[in-house]
């Protein structure tokens, strides 16, 4: 997960006809996540629903159903693993209003909780951002950073190829990009590296 910025709505008039699945605000959530969870940080494609997302269930906080500020975007699987659950002592990470870094560490391909951060547990834990599937990209991302970073290292090492080396350390900065996939497992993993 990482810290997003919330657009202003564009068209607030849906919101106030009832509508939160309008297709323009819909469209500047996902621009706003760059097509991604904004939760578990998956691409949203062809091959899964995108959800209008609310961050305090409506069925909770009916008041909020239609407020811009209680909107976001997310995975089908996110949202329905959430669903109603919402404990006001220990909410779930809100991505446009925390830091994640705050909360979350990455060790490898999974997500943990900084130590203490009762909230961070939580948000994993019930929205399962540990789950197979996403494991498993995760382990891929970092096959490739890995395969990469030995390139790197041996070429440096031997003093050869210093042009392909700072292209693959420049590949490897951009899955670290907020647009990517996995992009803070990525920034996380190449902290430990040593390339950010």
């Amino acid at each position: 997960m990482i810290r997003l910025i919330r657009p202003e709505c564009p068209n607030p008039a849906a919101l106030d006809a009832k509508n939160y699945k309008d297709p323009v605000n819909k469209q500047a959530l996902r621009e706003s996540t760059s097509g991604k969870c904004m939760y578990c940080e998956s691409k949203i494609g062809h091959n899964s629903y995108p959800h209008v997302e609310h961050i305090k269930p409506k069925k909770k906080f009916p008041e909020l159903e239609f407020s811009w500020n209680n909107l976001g975007f997310s995975c089908q699987v996110c949202n329905t693993n959430k669903g109603e659950k919402y404990n006001e002592d220990i909410p779930f990470i809100n991505p446009y209003n925390d830091e994640p870094e705050d909360y979350f560490v990455f060790l490898g391909f999974f997500v943990f909780p900084k130590q203490g951060s009762e909230r961070g547990g939580n948000t994993i834990n019930e929205l399962g951002l540990n789950r197979p599937n996403l494991v498993d990209g995760r382990k891929d991302k970092i096959k490739k950073i890995k395969e990469l970073t030995k390139m790197i290292k041996a070429a440096s090492f031997l003093k050869k190829n210093e042009f392909l080396c700072n292209q693959a350390i420049a590949e490897l900065k951009k899955d670290a990009e907020k647009d990517k996939e996995y992009s803070a497992m990525v920034k996380s993993v190449l902290i430990a590296e040593g390339i950010l």
